[in-house]
């Protein structure tokens, strides 16, 4: 009796033992911290399409990959996703490639930004814009249900959404014109946030709030050039995050590339100290995890180098860089990423320290949302 207590025990540890305790088991520790603070973008519709993304996961341990249905860079309809069935064996091909579980992640906002669309076989979506207009939360949970339905089937554990941007200008070519906004007025968008981040919670799928600390009021796009919200921005921009995580909100928050002189005189938000460790971390109390915009967006790329960008974003704050692959497409982007990393830890540039500190966030949201939700 003893030994079978004793082995049912030792079976029940083993099964609830961290993922954190497993990596640092392995010989390289820093090298798969490292790696779980990447998400990376990639060409194919199947591992087999993609022996990069293959070396990417299984040589440098890389967290995380974004999907995107149309290829940017080759002006091609063909890039990750053909159809559910296709879809759907493809994230499994990506799980099953990697010892820590993956962020498997898109953009499905819904509306104009809709990765998963109905001419393909997927469930037809609904914009920010139009269930702001409704403003009814049956309407916003049925909504948000049908889209966490649609990502659990296909095995698409986070969504790079919703938008908590106010749609302060309305002509305003990336959020505005494309109808990703919920509403110009606060409340609204926190009503139809918070019961759409609820309803993928409990479903299982992680929500990332974006783009902190507000990109609603811009005048132009930071996927193609600088963007300067100094004399536009307000702080009631700040206002559905700060209700969120006082509500409880911790899973993750993506950040914008936009220039805020008012929050920062010298860098744009990814890149801000003030911003992300300032702001939102100290003053807003923020507990989850930090994933930056595309890091090869031309707001970023177009005026910093990659190991300064890098640098800037992760003593910012940042904890998930992300390289979509779908602005630029570099294949080795990762690689690079990766040896950057290595050397500003190295070199005492960043400190371990600080590496470890995003691994635990990362981390604890697998753990929370891969091993532990129904």
């Amino acid at each position: 009796m003893i030994l079978k207590t004793f082995a049912a025990a030792l079976l029940l540890f083993m099964q609830l033992a961290p993922m954190q305790a497993r990596a640092a088991e392995r010989p390289d520790s820093m090298a798969v911290k490292i790696g779980q603070m990447l998400m990376i973008g990639f060409r194919g519709l199947s591992t087999a399409e993609a022996p990069g993304i293959v070396d990417d996961i299984r040589k440098r341990h890389i967290g995380g990959v974004v999907l995107f249905d149309y290829d940017v860079p080759a002006k091609s309809p063909v890039r990750n996703i053909g159809s559910p069935e296709q879809l759907s064996k493809l994230a499994l091909e990506l799980m099953d490639l990697s010892e820590i579980p993956m962020l498997i992640a898109i953009d499905q906002e819904g509306g104009k930004v809709n990765r998963l669309k109905s001419s393909k076989g997927f469930p037809p979506s609904v914009s920010a814009a139009h269930l702001g207009a409704l403003d009814n939360p049956d309407s916003t949970t049925s909504a948000a249900l049908v889209t966490a339905a649609t990502l659990k089937k296909m095995h698409i554990p986070m969504n790079l959404a919703p938008v908590v941007d106010l749609n302060v200008n309305p002509n305003n070519p990336v959020i505005g014109k494309l109808g990703r906004s919920f509403s110009a007025d606060p409340k609204i968008v926190i009503r139809n946030a918070t019961l759409t981040a609820n309803a993928w919670r409990q479903e299982g799928v992680i929500a990332t709030l974006k783009h902190f600390p507000g990109h609603g009021s811009s005048s132009t796009d930071t996927h193609k050039d600088f963007t300067d919200v100094t004399s536009s921005w307000t702080q009631d921009e700040l206002d559905p995050y700060r209700t969120m995580i006082a509500a409880g909100y911790d899973d993750a928050v993506m950040t914008a590339h936009v220039f805020n002189a008012k929050l920062d005189s010298r860098y744009p938000a990814t890149l801000s100290k003030k911003v992300l460790d300032g702001l939102l971390r100290k003053k807003l109390g923020f507990k989850g995890v930090i994933v930056s915009d595309d890091m090869q967006m031309k707001a970023i790329a177009d005026h910093y180098g990659l190991e300064e960008a890098i640098r800037l974003a992760l003593d910012a704050g940042v904890d998930i860089l992300l390289f979509g692959n779908n602005t630029s497409y570099d294949p080795d982007i990762a690689e690079k990423a990766t040896k950057i990393i290595h050397k500003l830890v190295k070199n005492g540039t960043i400190d371990r320290t600080r590496i470890d500190r995003s691994y635990r966030r990362i981390m604890a949201l697998k753990e929370r949302y891969l091993y532990h939700c129904k």
